[in-house]
């Protein structure tokens, strides 16, 4: 009931109607009682008017009232009652004139004729308020509900006193007067005063039209439209209603899935983000307007009012006439400055939520090879800093009409002073506009490299955070340390040279108006004329008026400017040519009904298809080409693919999967459009719970789930973990091993219930009898009827397919049964060396290793016996802690020492000479008047005393002395006095310039430096942070500080502070002055100071808590970002690219209503503030009219207090935004601070004792050793001794999961022992510094990770190496003939390694390790991805190479450790078998024996 009786409750502005109709009606009711009062000779004329006004009224009410109960309640209703309404207007207005002209209306002593001129004056009000009800009719959509609980049956109203906040929408459904005042914020303020807003979920929702799947429905419609360039039909052009209510509970129903909406074609988007919100953005234009024009009649009202104050025996009804002007003119001008920023705000807000929609959407649907042109951290930004910059366009656009508008119309006020004198100053500034625009440019070229450079940095860490472990296994910290520092340093030279400018800029307009005072001053004395103090004030109080406009302009354009830019970017992403899958798979059916795949003369190519050239010249620059594909696959069949290194595996499963570009041929897939079921080469994790990462957004069905997890030998693992398959996995896996990853994949895979699966390689990162079990319950029986493709390089299992193909140097040599295969398989593999080895497989996943977050270590990781290995608290690796509270000072502190003490204090010492030199010549104006009225009439004194301590208010931004203070004085030729005056005066103000530019550049310098500082500290901390940190934190969080945090550090912060410094020292410098001439003025700002300190105190709670969340809700989407493009091949394959555009729909979500919150706490605190002001200077008015009619009040002293409680107001506003502002900046200082002091670190000690030569012998010795990952976990490691002699191989065997790479981790001291000791020829290794340590020993660890750049940047970064060396490794590598392909050792390698398959790229860590002199060398399963044929021939190798050396190899293909001198078999973390191979076969019970045994079958 109570839910009814509420949805069918009237709207606001229906009610305010109504209440206005019956208020007219009585109005004019009150209006006859006094006419008959009155008794005048028209009095029946008049009661005949107002009764015909009543039973209008009364008529109109009577519609209202019925309208309301129709249909019509959900619209404005008629036309013709607007149309009726506004035909009293004219009637109001006469009434008014006329009463104004005659005076006896204005006569105190008629009260009954006053109080009719009062009512007519009343009578507006209802009016006003009824047109404005008319306007704006505040109509909720009758089918949106204010609470997202409201389902049927659920009460709409909380029966709690406190509503939460967590389950109300934002403004929808608020009244006119709630939305003007911001009321419906009250509630999320008093819970923010609380302390009570702890996560994102608590605040608000955001209003209907800004919900963001809503705002990205309608940006696809202008898109489309753009595109058609046909135009929409109505509906299609309004705002759409909200799609799925799911959005707004943060959950998704498997039900409801739409396909990404397609952003493509030769669409500018300028042109669509015109489309979409121009019209409403070039409406809010019509109010800036309005705005600028109030601030105009603001000077004009105070110069009359101090006018009539001069004039004895004015009337009061003049004073009260400007009072009021005054206050409406203040107030309105407040209300819809108001109304313009937020409305701005909400735009910039969906265009925001359009943007950041699209690029996610165009990264789900652009085609491998065009991505491929988009680095990473190039993707990224445009999802940060471009959109950000663009956003900041809506900002700046109104601003770079309005501010020529004012800057014409004070001109304009200017030459009725001096005439045209004013055109010397002009031409100084006319002067100055080529040499703002050749800064302009020069600013927007800078602005260009240093995002280039930015990009450039953001990539490389991206890279560094994913190979974090291979760079400190190789002791590679400095190097990469010094890599990014010169990225960093290209940044800041160009970040400098924008500073620069930016200060000349600032320097210039600011000195601009004194040097157009004084020219103008000469000008005007030179024409004949003679300058009296009332010009030379008047005039100085305009010039006064060009400060904002001139100061401005070069911030608004350099914004534009920047906005450009990145929208040229954006639109280049844009113009990326999409998958076209319609056209690359043939629709027509072959004719064979058993057919599952269909290959036919097929050619594909890694690269885009535009340019033949391109593809012609495929093979010289090392792309493969595959070519001549002819294959046909029957449903239900298992097809294993084989082949060596690099020949085009991995190309083909991608080829039947849509990513690569089709030359020429025929593909056919039957159901193309369920999908493929893939598991990729390199495994791709989500950062969620085990169950969630199989599941993949599909429903649960624990029948199948459980036989999911037992084929793919998942069951043992989930029985021990702590919550079992609850438990969260780090990013992209962090947590997890190898294989353990794999068999997670497969578990994805499997659980998908497709009819194709392309099963890249699972087999390799897995032990001989995990393989076994793999294919025998996974691949052969639950997949069992299933068209399976396996590449594999495991000989042993090939005799169980159906087909084999042999596919080498990019085609397909051979179809056939594995009998038939199987020995051309060991011919071609015998003659691989002499064969030209192509990049393949992995050139690979491009579409993975394009924009791929490679996979992080896949060498077994903080494991103990069991397999899943992760933190101990579900949620504890993916929930970013928000810091709560005010800022501490130590993060004032650590900026302050950021910028260096003795510049910081240089900077505010600049800026207390500037604000001294400005105030001192406000008071040399002063003593200048005063002199004057010495020597003039006492009417001049009278007229003028008020004039000079006008100029002292300029720096606010509302007033300023206007033309009409003028007044003739007497003509007197220019005395040696006046020039003396002057003189001072340009001296005083030349000295302003100078310590302006001072302040200026040392601050531009200062933070420059503050910037390189943070970022320093930053980076060397995360490069010595431990293992363990990179495991528990998604890489998301840490990009966060380097990229979007880092930008506010260089960008936003020191603008912001900029702006507070100026603030604070220009508050400081006036309160000074205003005690010093006025003392009563601050009698008034006490009580106002104390209201002040009250408001603000109650914003800022809650707004600091909503910028933190701004940023915390920032890092999830770009984590779920880079998630998408590392895993975009397997989203694409398995179709579910719409359910990842829903949860960034979700996580955007989020994030925006964080900001919209944030943006209106802000224009909160902004109308009180203001209101404050109308208040105090309508107040003051008021007082000094009364005061008048006693000859008791000053003009000048009017004047003054009028002037400084306008600048005031305007200044402490100012102070209380800049300082919230900053303060919200500075959370990026703090976020930064936090890693840069509190990240656990590595042991930094070096010993000095230690031998050059150590080790000599390679004696390796395990004493006791107890190891765990973290508090909480199992032993990874327990009481392992053993005993490895100099130069002795050992093999290391064992199920995944039971400690085999963990006796890496311990040896390179990734982890630190928690018990025992590991002795080093001799020395315990705790007494070693970690580099000497690392730089003294050699792995291979499992996860080939390469970094972008040369083959010989990976091989040997350091350059510790010859050319010969170089060369020799990479002959012994069986690389030679690839690298002479790619073109020397000079060819890149692509990011992260994309331009080689992932057996290639162990090849070349093989090579690095073969670089080294190590005398113990770690193998991590180093050659899983290589043919059987390769891996003897680096085995070989590795036995020549390190003949004298000792070696650790964990191996899973155990034919390669036979003839190891000892095998040590691990088991639950603890040595179980430690012996030769010969003496543990002959053991029975032996569990090499049966490994063995496992692999002879």
């Amino acid at each position: 009931m109570a839910r009814h009786s509420l949805l069918q409750t009237s709207p606001c502005g229906w009610n305010l109607r109504f209440v206005s109709a019956l208020l007219a009606s009585m109005l004019f009711c009150v209006d006859i009682v006094l006419v008959i009062l009155l008794q005048q000779e028209d009095m029946y004329l008049d009661i005949l008017a107002d009764s015909c006004a009543i039973f209008a009224w009364l008529v109109h009410f009577s519609a209202i009232w019925v309208l309301q109960r129709t249909i019509f309640r959900r619209t404005r209703g008629p036309l013709l009652l607007f149309l009726l309404v506004l035909l009293s207007v004219p009637n109001v207005v006469i009434t008014l004139i006329i009463y104004c002209h005659n005076q006896e209306f204005m006569n105190f002593a008629q009260p009954l004729k006053l109080s009719r001129f009062v009512l007519a004056s009343v009578r507006t009000v209802p009016l006003l308020v009824y047109l404005l009800a008319f306007i704006f009719p505040c109509i909720p959509d009758p089918g949106y509900t204010l609470y997202i609980n409201a389902v049927d049956g659920s009460p709409l109203i909380s029966e709690h006193p406190q509503p939460d906040t967590s389950e109300m929408v934002a403004e929808d459904g608020s009244g006119c007067v709630s939305r003007l005042f911001y009321l419906w914020l009250t509630p999320l303020l008093k819970r923010g005063k609380r302390g009570e807003l702890d996560k994102p979920s608590d605040v608000y929702h955001l209003p209907q039209k800004l919900q963001t799947k809503v705002v990205f429905r309608y940006f696809h419609q202008c898109w489309e439209t753009c595109r058609q360039r046909t135009s929409l039909s109505n509906r299609q052009n309004q705002w759409p209603r909200p799609v799925s209510r799911n959005l707004m509970r943060g959950t998704w129903s498997s039900n409801y899935q739409e396909e990404p909406l397609e952003v493509g074609g030769d669409v500018r988007l300028l042109r669509v983000l015109h489309k979409a919100f121009g019209l409403w953005y070039y409406i809010l234009g019509a109010l800036k307007v309005l705005v600028k024009i109030l601030s105009f009649a603001g000077p004009l009202l105070l110069s009359g009012l101090v006018t009539y104050m001069e004039e004895d025996g004015s009337p009061a009804s003049t004073g009260a006439w400007y009072a009021l002007g005054l206050f409406a003119t203040t107030f309105l001008a407040s209300v819809f400055q108001n109304i313009f920023v937020f409305e701005v705000s909400k735009v910039a807000l969906s265009v925001r939520a359009a943007l950041m929609s699209a690029i996610y959407s165009k990264v789900l649907q652009v085609s491998s090879s065009s991505l491929a042109s988009f680095s990473l951290g190039a993707v990224v930004n445009l999802m940060s800093t471009d959109t950000d910059r663009v956003i900041n366009f809506f900002n700046s656009f109104h601003e770079l009409w309005s501010l020529p508008f004012q800057f014409i119309v004070t001109l304009y006020l200017l030459y009725l002073q001096v005439g045209l004198a004013f055109l010397g100053g002009l031409g100084v500034a006319l002067l100055l506009v080529p040499f703002n625009k050749f800064l302009a440019s020069r600013i927007l070229s800078n602005n260009k490299h240093m995002l280039r450079f930015k990009d450039k940095r953001v990539a490389l860490m991206t890279e560094i955070l994913f190979g974090i472990r291979v760079i400190k296994f190789y002791n590679w910290e400095p190097h990469f340390n010094h890599r990014v520092t010169d990225c960093r340093k290209e940044e800041l030279t160009h970040l400098k040279a924008i500073k620069y400018l930016d200060a000349m800029c600032v320097y210039t307009w600011a000195a601009l108006p004194v040097i157009i005072s004084i020219l103008t001053f000469v000008t005007y004395v030179q024409l004949g004329h003679q300058l009296t103090a009332a010009k030379a004030f008047t005039t100085l109080a305009l010039v006064g008026m060009l400060i904002v406009p001139l100061n401005s302009f070069p911030w608004v354009l350099n914004g534009i400017l920047e906005a450009k830019v990145s929208l040229e970017r954006i639109q280049c992403f844009f113009k990326l040519t999409d998958q076209d899958l319609q056209a690359y798979y043939t629709q027509v059916s072959p004719e064979d009904s058993q057919t599952s795949v269909l290959l036919s003369q097929g050619t594909f190519s890694w690269l885009e298809p535009n340019d033949p050239k391109e593809v012609e010249t495929t093979t010289a620059k090392g792309s493969l080409l595959l070519h001549n594909l002819n294959l046909h696959i029957a449903k239900g069949s298992l097809v294993v693919v084989v082949g060596k290194v690099g020949c085009g595996k991995s190309s083909l499963l991608a080829a039947l999967s849509g990513e690569l570009n089709r030359l020429s041929g025929v593909v056919y897939v039957a159901d193309r459009e369920a999908g493929f079921g893939l598991v990729s080469q390199e495994p791709w994790i989500q950062h969620a719970s085990v169950r969630d990462n199989i599941l993949f957004g599909k429903d649960l069905d624990l029948e199948f789930y459980q036989a999911v997890i037992e084929a793919c030998a998942l069951s043992d693992d989930l029985k021990v973990l702590p919550h079992g398959d609850m438990t969260e996995v780090g990013e992209n896996g962090l947590t997890l091993s190898g294989g353990q990853k794999t068999r997670l994949t497969l578990a994805r895979a499997v659980y998908m219930h497709k009819d194709i699966y392309l099963l890249d390689d699972p087999l390799a990162a897995v032990d001989a009898d995990v393989a076994e079990h793999l294919m025998k319950k996974c691949i052969l029986e639950l997949l069992g009827g299933k068209t399976r493709i396996l590449c594999t390089h495991r000989i042993e299992f090939v005799h169980k397919a159906d087909m084999v193909v042999f596919v080498n140097n990019g085609t397909i040599i051979k179809t056939g049964t594995p009998a038939e295969i199987l020995p051309m398989v060991e011919t071609v593999s015998g003659k691989w060396k002499s064969d030209h080895n192509r990049t393949e497989e992995g050139t690979s996943d491009a579409f993975h290793s394009e924009i791929k977050d490679d996979v992080e270590q896949e060498e077994e990781k903080p494991c103990p016996s069991h397999d899943l290995c992760v933190e101990d608290d579900i949620y504890q690796l993916g929930v970013e802690q928000k810091q709560s509270g005010s800022l501490s000072w130590r993060v004032y502190k650590t900026y302050w020492f950021a910028i260096g003490g003795v510049m910081a204090a240089s900077i505010l010492m600049s800026l207390l000479l500037m604000q001294v030199s400005k105030n001192l010549s406000d008071w040399w104006l002063s003593h200048w008047i005063s002199e004057l009225k010495n020597n003039s009439s006492s009417q001049t004194n009278g007229s003028l005393s008020g004039i000079p301590h006008l100029l002292l208010f300029l720096s606010g931004r509302l007033m300023s002395a206007p033309s009409s203070f003028v007044q003739t004085l007497p003509s007197s030729n220019m005395s040696s006095d006046v020039r003396f005056y002057l003189m001072v005066y340009s001296s005083v103000a030349a000295a302003n310039t100078v310590f302006t530019a001072l302040r200026a550049f040392l601050f531009a310098y200062g933070v420059i430096c503050a910037a390189s500082v943070i970022h320093n500290r930053l980076l060397d901390r995360v490069l010595k942070a431990t293992g363990t940190f990179f495991d528990t934190t998604p890489m998301g969080r840490i990009l966060n500080r380097f990229s979007s945090d880092l930008y506010t550090i260089d960008d936003s912060l020191p603008f912001i502070l900029n702006i507070l410094l100026a603030t604070v020292f220009s508050l400081a410098g006036m309160l000074v002055v205003i005690s010093y001439s006025l003392p009563w003025v601050l009698v008034p700002l006490l009580p106002l100071a104390l209201f002040y300190h009250r408001t603000q105190h109650f914003y800022r709670h809650t707004s600091r808590e909503l910028k933190r969340m701004c940023s915390l809700t920032l890092s999830p989407i770009y984590s779920h970002f880079s998630e998408t493009l590392t895993g975009l091949g397997t989203i694409r394959a398995s179709r579910s690219s719409a359910r990842f555009m829903e949860e960034n729909a979700r996580l955007l979500e989020q994030n925006q209503r964080c900001f919209f919150l944030s943006n209106a706490a802000m224009q909160w605190l902004d109308i009180r503030l203001q209101l404050i002001g109308v208040a105090v200077v309508t107040g003051l008015a008021v007082i000094a009219v009364i005061q008048h009619q006693h000859s008791s009040v000053d003009p000048g002293m009017v004047g003054l207090s009028l002037s400084y409680a306008l600048s005031i107001t305007a200044l402490l506003s100012g102070l209380i935004f800049s300082f919230t502002q900053t303060e919200m900046q500075l959370v990026s200082v703090e976020r930064t601070e936090e890693y840069s002091t509190s990240l656990p670190s590595e042991p930094q000690h070096q010993n000095t004792q230690l031998p050059p030569e150590w080790p000599e012998q390679g004696w390796l010795e395990f004493r006791s050793v107890v190891l765990a990952y973290r508090d909480g976990l199992p032993n990874a490691l327990d009481r392992v001794s053993l005993v490895v002699r100099p130069g002795e191989k050992v093999g290391i065997v064992g199920r995944t999961g039971s400690g085999k790479s963990t006796l890496f981790q311990s040896l390179f001291r990734m982890v630190e022992l928690n018990q025992g000791q590991i002795l080093l020829d001799g020395l315990d290794i705790r007494t070693v510094g970690l580099a000497q340590l690392r730089s003294r020993l050699a792995i291979i660890p499992q996860d080939p990770f390469l970094f972008s750049g040369t083959i010989r940047d990976n091989l040997d970064p350091c350059g510790r190496h010859s050319e010969q060396q170089l060369v020799d490794v990479v002959e012994q590598c069986h690389l030679s003939s690839l690298v002479d392909l790619m073109g020397g050792l000079d060819a890149e390698v692509g990011e992260r390694g994309k331009l080689f398959s992932v057996g290639q790229r162990q090849l070349l860590c093989l090579a690095r390790a073969l670089l080294t002199q190590a005398k113990l060398l770690c193998i991590d399963e180093a050659t899983a991805s290589v043919d059987q044929k390769t891996d003897k021939l680096l085995q070989q190798t590795i036995r020549e190479k390190f003949q004298d050396k000792t070696i650790l190899t964990v191996a899973h293909r155990i034919n390669t450790i036979m003839d190891y001198d000892r095998v040590l078999v691990m088991l639950g973390g603890k040595v179980v078998e430690f012996d030769t191979p010969t003496v543990l076969m002959q053991n029975e019970h032996s569990i090499f024996n049966r490994l063995v045994g496992q692999k002879g079958e």
